[in-house]
């Protein structure tokens, strides 16, 4: 009998089409798991799992093990809420979170899965989903990129995150996607292994294309076809650099844990910092202030969550609806990320959007990468200060006489920091805040 979950039903008609095909490969390009030997995995699961209570939640914390896929299955039929962990989770963490959902009361549209957003710490917030909003994500992002289950993914990027379920678990499970599955994270094995493996598809964040464009000795990579970028900016010279080496564009793909992918660069223009396109298929963008160069968006989606747990947001998230705290600047072309209302500088009274000086920064000769943001002032509230990733000829005192000739006075750095490269956290995002810590007293 047919399943009444979208997604077991997609995965069953994938199994009776593929059930003896290779479904995950390692990286020295064996067979990991056939698509009948994940369902068999995923039937002994679910015999362990009788004796949980439906609705009661499931914590996967295997990394990027070839379980993963099965686990999934285990508490879709199981009647579970699957909880994404990520390795790097403490024990304090898990519990905590195990322990705000045990008692969960899910009311009407129970979700199967819960999204741990990114600012999670000691007051865990997860966001709600069913099968049909993740089957829509999934549908959504292999529609926009063109993936089918001609290609092989290369996964690489953790599967926990909304990213790397997203493309490439969800596809493998609903439309038979294959992929390899990689632990090994270091720029230069993630190359080499991309070579030998022939991965069609490489779903990445810029930190890795980054490494690859300075890497002496490089494979050629003949069958990869699709690169994206997510996660964080994209640096249009470390883009261009990576096409210069390798003869490919690098898409940027712009999404939220809330509503999976909202816009993507089909061309792949490569011209303005934070360009990410147009919105994907099935998705609606809408500018919340059309007086404005920059906005908050409205994003629309079948893929967007029931709403966040336990503290509902409805302004923010629900009903097929989502408000992220990014802005963006709309064009013909597309759309641009400008900043976060987040980020803004006080100085003085003054705002400063870091993005528009780290815009400035990347303009001079040398500079690679560069993060703005603001420290504590007595006299002026903040002050900007700017940490970069540079050739070694350039200068403090170059770059702060190239911001004054481009910049507005308060948006000036008053300090700007060197680093051999910039720290990255599991989901391949830099954060300011801190930075703004490591950097508060220098």
């Amino acid at each position: 009998m047919k399943s009444d979950d979208p997604l077991i039903s997609a995965w069953e008609e994938i199994l009776a089409r593929k059930g003896e095909l290779s479904a995950i490969f390692d990286t020295q390009g064996n067979t990991l798991r056939c698509f009948r030997e994940i369902e068999s995995r995923a039937r002994e699961l679910q015999e362990k799992m009788q004796d949980r209570a439906r609705g009661e939640v499931y914590a996967i914390d295997l990394g990027n093990h070839p379980d993963w896929p099965s686990v999934l299955l285990a508490c879709l039929r199981q009647n579970l809420v699957a909880i994404p962990l990520d390795e790097s989770t403490t024990e304090a963490q898990r519990a905590a979170i195990v322990k705000l959902c045990r008692a969960a009361d899910w009311g009407e549209n129970p979700p199967v899965l819960l999204k741990l957003t990114s600012g999670t710490t000691a007051a865990p917030r997860a966001i709600r989903f069913r099968s049909a909003q993740l089957m829509a994500d999934c549908e959504q992002i292999c529609g926009t990129m063109g993936i089918s289950d001609a290609d092989l993914n290369f996964g690489v990027i953790p599967v926990s995150h909304s990213y790397g379920l997203s493309n490439l678990i969800t596809p493998l499970l609903a439309l038979g996607v294959p992929l390899v599955l990689s632990r090994d994270r270091l720029p230069r094995a993630v190359l080499d292994d991309l070579a030998r493996t022939n991965a069609t598809v490489f779903p990445g964040m810029p930190v890795f294309y980054q490494a690859f464009a300075q890497m002496e000795c490089v494979p050629a990579l003949p069958h990869l076809r699709l690169c994206i970028s997510a996660g964080a900016p994209l640096s249009v010279p470390v883009a261009q650099e990576f096409r210069a080496r390798f003869g490919q564009s690098i898409r940027s793909f712009y999404g939220s844990s809330e509503c999976g992918g909202i816009c993507y660069d089909r061309e792949a223009l490569l011209e303005k910092p934070g360009f990410v396109g147009q919105p994907m298929q099935g998705v609606t963008v809408r500018s919340l202030d059309s007086e404005s160069a920059t906005s908050h968006i409205e994003v629309r989606s079948p893929a967007a969550g029931d709403g966040y747990f336990p503290d509902p947001d409805e302004e923010k998230l629900g009903g097929g609806r989502f408000v992220p705290d990014d802005l963006l600047a709309a064009s013909e072309q597309g759309y641009r990320i400008t900043g976060r209302a987040s980020d803004v500088i006080n100085v003085a009274g003054k705002k400063v959007n870091p993005h528009e000086v780290e815009a400035t920064l990347l303009e001079c000769e040398g500079v690679r990468e560069a993060v703005v943001f603001g420290r504590g002032s007595t006299l002026r509230n903040e002050e900007v200060a700017a940490c970069i990733v540079a050739a070694p000829e350039v200068a403090e005192s170059t770059l702060l006489e190239f911001c004054r000739r481009r910049l507005r006075g308060w948006q000036v750095p008053k300090r700007i920091f060197f680093l051999a490269e910039m720290p990255v956290t599991e989901r391949g995002k830099i954060s300011r805040r801190a930075l703004t810590e490591r950097f508060a007293g220098k």
